[in-house]
């Protein structure tokens, strides 16, 4: 028998294969039909061939390596330190905390946490002395923490700095030679997503983002922590994640920056529903699979009821058993650069970086990311692109099923809300328009939710 079986078979052109396809579409015109245009200009074809792959395919590249991550609002200190450590046992491999006082005690928190388990912190202040405290934690138990620190990121989301720009960059210079035990910084690059930046966008303000960061602060001698969404455009979030890493490297070693960015990824907010809310789960699988797929360092699952229930045991356990089933028995972590040498996803991946690369040096001609942002043309630039996907789910274009497709009349959820799963709105004096997180279906539930009202009233 052959050692090649495809030996055996004459080579079709690409040629070939479009006349067989113009024949089969019995006169239909072959780029109306069959070629589409996403949101970001790219012209996707129904096939891709190695006879018109020029550019060549990336080798080696980044293994499929992740860790699960479990997400824990820390209120009670107690109560937070044995969640995590049931959680450890229950299958996460790494943990984040999100912590709103600088008063709470860290040590207690981190007692029992393994030395050799991955934490992320995300602060909702900026306190130099509490930095402190942990950086002399992960000195003493040589473990390895990473703080997300990122005033630019409060800015874009609140509309105000820590402090103001000055103070809170000095911040940041500070720990960086205050704090060498402990990974410092990080760029929230899924607040653009969640908002409704399209892919290119979300790669550019990502990398603008971090590129004020490489301006502003003397010392980054740890890898730069990105976070970001993952949509459920499964090929193009692959690509995106790609795109994002090569050209981080790019910009990096602009300013003798040796280290590979660590992605933590999520998934997207912006398309999961309050309404047949089981699916949301079918929805952050594939969006797990495509951050898994991208290169993601870490992947937190979002769990199904996170919209409208506060954290929960089921909840967790749902959002951890769909990692565990894709690392142990899809063994995701397994197949080394899975993604290589799929001509469609190559070719995504360039053309993303491209669009984007263009992109991030049009805001850096213009007087880069902060700029931009006082000016509001970032603001402006994601409500554009929202409103365009917005349009598309109204008009039906654009489908989330059970929501504006297929949606069960006889679903009822006013009586199960423990959260508000709508936009906020708390009037206040801020130096830029803050970028707004908004899904897709806020209002065709919140007309549900009236509707329901008015009935139980009659009744």
């Amino acid at each position: 028998m052959s050692d090649n079986l495809f030996n055996e078979f004459d080579p079709v052109s690409s040629k070939q294969w479009k006349q067989q396809i113009q024949y089969e579409l019995k006169g239909a015109d072959y780029n109306e039909t069959l070629v589409w245009e996403s949101p970001e200009g790219i012209k996707v074809k129904p096939f891709y061939h190695i006879d018109e792959f020029k550019k060549g395919l990336a080798a080696g590249g980044k293994a499929a390596e992740f860790t699960i991550c479990q997400n824990i609002f820390v209120h009670d200190v107690e109560k937070s330190a044995g969640r995590a450590i049931s959680t450890l046992k229950r299958g996460a491999e790494s943990l984040r905390f999100t912590i709103e006082s600088d008063k709470t005690d860290v040590a207690a928190l981190l007692s029992k946490v393994p030395n050799a388990t991955s934490v992320y912190f995300y602060f909702t202040f900026l306190s130099i002395d509490f930095v402190k405290q942990l950086d002399a934690i992960a000195k003493e138990r040589n473990a390895s923490f990473y703080v997300q620190l990122d005033p630019i990121g409060q800015l874009a989301k609140d509309g105000n700095w820590h402090t103001n720009l000055e103070t809170d960059i000095e911040n940041l210079n500070t720990i960086a030679i205050a704090c060498p035990n402990l990974h410092f910084l990080s760029v929230d690059g899924s607040l653009y997503q969640n908002a409704g930046a399209n892919i290119v966008q979300q790669i550019a303000y990502t990398l603008a983002h971090a590129n004020e960061y490489f301006n502003r602060v003397a010392t980054i001698n740890k890898p730069v922590v990105l976070q970001v969404a993952v949509g459920t455009n499964y090929f193009f979030e692959i690509a995106k994640l790609r795109a994002m890493r090569t050209l981080f490297n790019l910009i990096a070693t602009e300013y003798d920056h040796t280290f590979d960015c660590h992605i933590i990824a999520t998934p997207t907010k912006r398309n999961k529903t309050l309404y047949d809310y089981n699916v949301n789960m079918l929805r952050t699988t594939t969006e797990c699979m495509s951050a898994i797929l991208g290169g993601a360092n870490t992947v937190a699952n979002l769990a199904y009821d996170a919209l409208y229930h506060k954290d929960n045991e089921f909840g967790d356990r749902i959002a951890r058993n769909q990692l565990l089933v894709l690392k142990h028995e899809s063994y995701f972590d397994k197949v080394n650069n899975p993604a290589d040498g799929a001509y469609y996803i190559e070719e995504l991946t360039h053309q993303l970086a491209e669009k984007a690369l263009e992109l991030f040096k049009d805001i850096e001609a213009n007087g880069g990311f902060v700029t931009q942002l006082k000016e509001g043309t970032i603001q402006r630039k994601i409500n554009e692109s929202a409103a365009k996907e917005q349009e598309l789910f109204d008009t039906g274009k654009e489908i989330l099923l059970g929501t504006n497709k297929y949606p069960n009349k006889n679903d009822r959820m006013s009586h199960d809300l423990e959260l508000y799963p709508f936009v906020k709105i708390n009037p206040r004096k801020t130096l830029v328009s803050a970028i707004i997180e908004k899904r897709l279906a806020e209002k065709i539930e919140q007309e549900r939710l009236e509707s329901e009202k008015a009935g139980s009233q009659q009744d």
